[in-house]
């Protein structure tokens, strides 16, 4: 294999394959990065058996063939290599070149053939969709998504198709979040991908958007598999398989208490009684609303602390705990200035959701407080 690329092009590709490339593994060949060049394209991908990324890229290609090279070394070597074109060679024994300006570094590379086989989707479901709306439907549901591998398909986010409307839903058992959009897609189906691919796609769209043109998601689903095209990268990811929650039932239908609150001075409510909170000392954040107010307050054994802002509240005087991360979490992903809290009792959850339409809920659970009957 001989072909030449200006370096930024490679960094990039190399930069952004490189998290579908396992960090330690007993399978050597899991910590590398494939090459391939075919007819003047440079395929780029790293595969850890759960996730691959993969970039064509053009180059000069005087000779074809494949390689894989270890992905930390590599990376590090183009990095720091001087800007302009660099060139890469190997040989019959699998020794790599790489030259640029006046440094060459040569590295003992891997057969391709060593490499795991890259699964080929055998595609049943297709749909597109804004690459921006889809950033914005996994940032605002993926801070749900569940850390508890005895329950593996909570530590994926669903996705659901239904009658045009696309829905995602995270849960951890504390937490709720579903957002929803209208898609153009004519078929019902659904489907949980894991989190880690969903945090991965989710860097790499916010990498190219932002531009003039609004970049596209080719989502391509297979009986295991789900693809992501966007932005000349293919994102390849198994699903997680189980019986997701029905979600539906879990978000409360009716409300006693309405509040409207400021997202940034309840937050920076929470966050002022939450210096008292550490790891070891989880005690719940206590908010009373009541004639337009809402009292915060939080008392442990390294303190207590008392706060209050002013609020709207429709319906009864409430007093309820919740977790302070859990709370701040779900307000931060809102991304509004405004929100809506609706509230049924001390012991049901907590409903988030924005003042006009229905494009997210979130739900926080309660935490008993002491003096509860």
């Amino acid at each position: 294999m001989n072909f030449t690329c200006e370096k930024s092009v490679l960094c990039e590709a190399v930069n952004n394959v490189s998290p579908a490339v396992s960090a330690k593994s007993t399978l050597m060949a899991l910590e590398c990065v494939l090459l391939r060049c075919r007819g003047g394209k440079l395929t780029v991908a790293g595969y850890n058996l759960e996730l691959g990324i993969i970039k064509e890229v053009e180059v000069d290609s005087r000779e074809d063939g494949e390689i894989i090279l270890n992905a930390r070394l590599f990376g590090e070597i183009i990095n720091r290599m001087p800007a302009g074109t660099l060139s890469l060679s190997t040989d019959d024994k699998l020794l790599t070149i790489i030259r640029g300006g006046g440094t060459q570094f040569t590295i003992l590379g891997m057969s391709a053939e060593e490499y795991p086989e890259i699964p080929v989707i055998s595609e049943e479901r297709s749909f597109r969709m804004p690459a921006e709306t889809l950033r914005s439907m996994i940032s605002q549901t993926l801070f749900a998504v569940s850390q508890d591998a005895s329950t593996p398909v909570l530590t994926g986010t669903l996705f659901e198709m239904k009658d045009g409307v696309l829905y995602l839903v995270s849960v951890d058992g504390c937490r709720l979040a579903l957002r929803k959009e209208p898609v153009s897609c004519s078929e019902n189906f659904k489907f949980v991908a894991p989190g880690r691919t969903l945090s991965e796609l989710l860097k790499l769209i916010s990498r190219f958007s932002g531009g003039e043109e609004e970049e596209e998601v080719l989502l391509k689903v297979g009986s295991k598999h789900i693809v992501f095209e966007c932005s000349g990268y293919t994102m390849l990811s198994r699903l997680l398989e189980g019986e997701f929650i029905d979600y539906n039932a879990a978000i409360p239908k009716e409300h006693k208490t309405r509040v409207i609150v400021s997202v940034r001075e309840f937050t920076d409510s929470i966050n002022r009684a939450s210096i008292i909170i550490n790891e070891k000392i989880k005690n719940p954040v206590k908010a009373s609303f009541a004639d337009g107010q809402v009292a915060i307050s939080c008392e442990t054994s390294m303190g207590k602390v008392n706060d209050a802002l002013p609020v709207r509240i429709e319906g009864d005087a409430v007093r309820i705990g919740f977790n302070n991360k859990f709370m701040t979490d779900a307000l931060k992903a809102s991304e509004l200035d405004e929100i809506a809290m609706e509230i049924n009792t001390a012991f049901s959850p907590i409903k988030l959701l924005p003042l006009e339409g229905d494009s997210f809920v979130f739900l926080v659970m309660p935490m008993r407080l002491k003096d509860d009957n």
